[in-house]
């Protein structure tokens, strides 16, 4: 994409698109939450899952947790003069499959906003060790 046809980016607006995206999608309704992605969206989740839409991670988290939510402490913004690089880092909090109730597991969700869209989000969150933990393997 040539820079000819990105729009000056717009830091603090790109940082709200996110806060209200990340919102939407914990209600959870990734269509409303899909308005805030671009074209040629890309997630990457833990464990290196890729998916093209906010309704890939949906599906995931629907087998992964009974419900889970984001407690979002803060934000880092990067500014760039076509794009705007957003890091979301906090806990989640929740319920495993099995009813078991969860908290304070870190997570780190980094962002690419161009054109006022999200079109590249990349997760990593402490779940995959808090399930060993919790099932007596220490790794």
């Amino acid at each position: 994409m040539s820079t000819a046809t990105l729009k000056k980016a717009d830091a603090a607006k790109d940082t709200e698109t996110v806060r209200i995206y990340l919102e939407t999608h914990m209600i959870p309704d990734p269509e409303a939450a899909a308005k805030f992605v671009g074209p040629n969206f890309a997630l990457t989740f833990t464990g290196g899952r890729k998916f093209d839409t906010p309704t890939g991670a949906t599906g995931f988290n629907a087998r992964r947790y009974k419900w889970v939510k984001k407690q979002m402490d803060r934000f880092e913004t990067v500014p760039g003069e076509t794009e705007t690089i957003v890091y979301s880092l906090g806990t989640l909090y929740g319920e495993w499959p099995d009813g078991t109730p969860f908290e304070g597991n870190r997570y780190v969700d980094r962002f690419v906003v161009r054109n006022g869209l999200i079109v590249a989000q990349d997760v990593w969150n402490d779940s995959a060790e808090r399930l060993l933990t919790k099932n007596g393997i220490e790794a």
